[in-house]
């Protein structure tokens, strides 16, 4: 038996080298991993010596050699293959490990250059790491050191089965695979045209990161995965507080997450069933928390909250009493996260506020919806004016809250707000003056009446004037709409009828 080792994470290979030599296996390997094998006792050969050729080009040619490949792709039940190895005198080769030079490691560098990020595209590594899996009824690939236990303990007994041969080689084929995307992204993110983005053959590279009891309902399987790399966003967050996270615990975790940095510091999102359902800033965070709770205090139970700054002593006393499955933020302050621990169920997370990379993706049958982000960025200043009054200058202030408000809630959304602070909303419902009403009955609920002076914002047009009606019924002063409905000038009339200001913004937020 002969296993060829080639692996830049080297993590446990020793002990595993050490098992295949006991099996009385010949090891070849090459540079770095020869040295440390050799460092730990163990006899291995060269493979330059196994190929007669010497590593040429710093490196970039040492395993690509039909000394090589055909050891690893030769069908060993195929007497004129083995007749082929003898001629040419390639002994088999039936064990290989191999895992990548880190790629993605090298472009997270902010200071790396082309050239480097080159010097780190594994050429041989993939070569005979596919060669080894399309072997793999003769060839046991591992590309994983969490593998060589089993393989290992199988080897003693006798061999490795087919079945576990298919496993290891799929998992050989994927890690080639995401490593390539991540090569193919990487040469395509200083290209800005249409194609770069949306090439014509498309993969997503992902690594799990945690397997969630269940997915959004007890019989549905789930796992959770991280886009290599990257550093920020809910996946890659650093739990400093509670017990693990479930599938749905990460979804609106984001949403919260999301939502809390498409504002100025200090924003607070309180998010249920991925819509915010409480939304405010403030330059005093424990005041900007109580703005967000007073948006609607029955739903942010059992909610999750979110800040885009480092959480204070004062925010964290504030939120006693109100029952939160998730807290998300960039940090907490000392006193804040001995205060927050003292929840028994409440999950902390601290979060890298780095920017994710990326296209949105969402399944369809039959294939994918790929969109970039909506992360425009809008001047309110730039709104056309459509009413014979003008919004004033705190109206225009709480309309630009209100229509990035808008974006984070799921259409046809429908935003009331007033002093930075969302006060009503409505989402997802087959029309738009629906939305306006269940803004306005949650926002005056119990007798109050938070509308009264608010202004409303609309992610999309108002195809009928009765959406601007009701709104004024609640006490709306002014409108942001995109515009664009053939009943505008309608729409229009019944606003400057009722004194409201109505700004047009052109442009449409749906998320569905």
């Amino acid at each position: 038996m002969r296993a060829l080792l080639s692996a830049y994470d080297r993590t446990g290979l020793a002990d595993f080298a050490k098992c295949l030599a006991d099996l009385g296996c010949e090891l070849i390997s090459t540079g770095g991993t020869l040295k440390d094998l050799e460092a730990a006792g163990l006899r291995v050969t060269q493979v330059a010596d196994v190929t007669g050729s010497p590593e040429i080009l710093d490196g970039r040619v040492k395993t690509l050699h039909p000394a090589i490949h055909g050891g690893l792709l030769a069908r060993r039940e195929l007497p004129a293959h083995v007749a082929e190895l003898e001629a040419h005198g390639i002994t088999g080769i039936d064990v290989v490990v191999n895992n990548l030079y880190p790629f993605v490691e090298t472009i997270a560098k902010p200071d790396v250059t082309l050239v480097d990020a080159l010097e780190n595209i594994d050429i041989g590594g993939p070569a005979m790491t596919r060669a080894a899996a399309k072997n793999f009824p003769s060839v046991v690939i591992i590309v994983d050191p969490s593998d060589y236990g089993d393989v290992a303990e199988l080897l003693a007994s006798g061999d490795v089965p087919l079945e576990k041969r298919r496993q290891l080689a799929a998992k050989a084929f994927q890690h080639v695979a995401l490593y390539d995307t991540a090569i193919s992204n990487y040469l395509r993110s200083s290209d800005e045209s249409t194609d770069a983005t949306f090439p014509q053959e498309l993969t997503a590279g992902w690594e799990r990161v945690a397997l969630p009891r269940y997915g959004e309902n007890p019989h549905q399987a789930a796992a959770i995965y991280t886009n290599p790399g990257e550093t920020g966003g809910i996946v890659n967050a650093r739990q400093l507080h509670g017990i693990d996270l479930s599938y749905l615990n990460y979804f609106d975790a984001d949403a919260t997450w999301r939502a809390a940095n498409s504002f100025p510091a200090n924003a607070v999102s309180i998010v249920k069933h991925a819509n915010p359902c409480g939304l405010a800033v403030d330059e005093d965070q424990a005041v900007a928390y109580r703005k967000a709770l007073e948006g609607d205090p029955v739903s942010a139970f059992g909610g999750i909250v979110g800040f885009n700054a480092v959480v204070t002593a004062e925010t964290a006393a504030a939120m006693k009493g109100v029952l939160f499955d998730v807290i998300v933020a960039p940090g907490y302050e000392p006193e804040a996260l001995e205060t927050l621990q003292k929840r028994k169920r409440t999950r902390v997370l601290q979060v890298d506020p780095a920017k994710p990379n990326g296209l949105e993706v969402r399944n369809v049958s039959g294939g994918a919806l790929v969109q970039e982000p909506d992360d425009l960025v809008e001047d309110p200043r730039t709104w056309k004016v459509v009413t014979k009054r003008a919004p004033s200058e705190q109206e225009l202030v709480d309309l630009g809250f209100a229509w990035k408000a808008c974006r984070l809630i799921h259409s046809n959304a429908i935003v009331f707000a007033k002093d930075n602070a969302l006060v009503g909303m409505g989402a997802g419902q087959p029309n738009r003056v629906t939305s306006v009403m269940l803004a306005g009955r949650v926002a005056n609920r119990d007798g109050r009446n938070a509308t009264e002076g608010s202004v409303m914002a609309s992610d999309a047009f108002f195809p009928f004037p009765d959406g601007v009606e009701a709104a004024a019924e609640y006490g709306v002063t002014a409108v942001a709409q995109p515009g664009g409905s053939i009943k505008d000038d309608e729409v229009v009339e019944t606003a400057d009828r009722l004194g409201l200001a109505m700004v047009m913004t052109g442009t449409r937020h749906f998320l569905h």
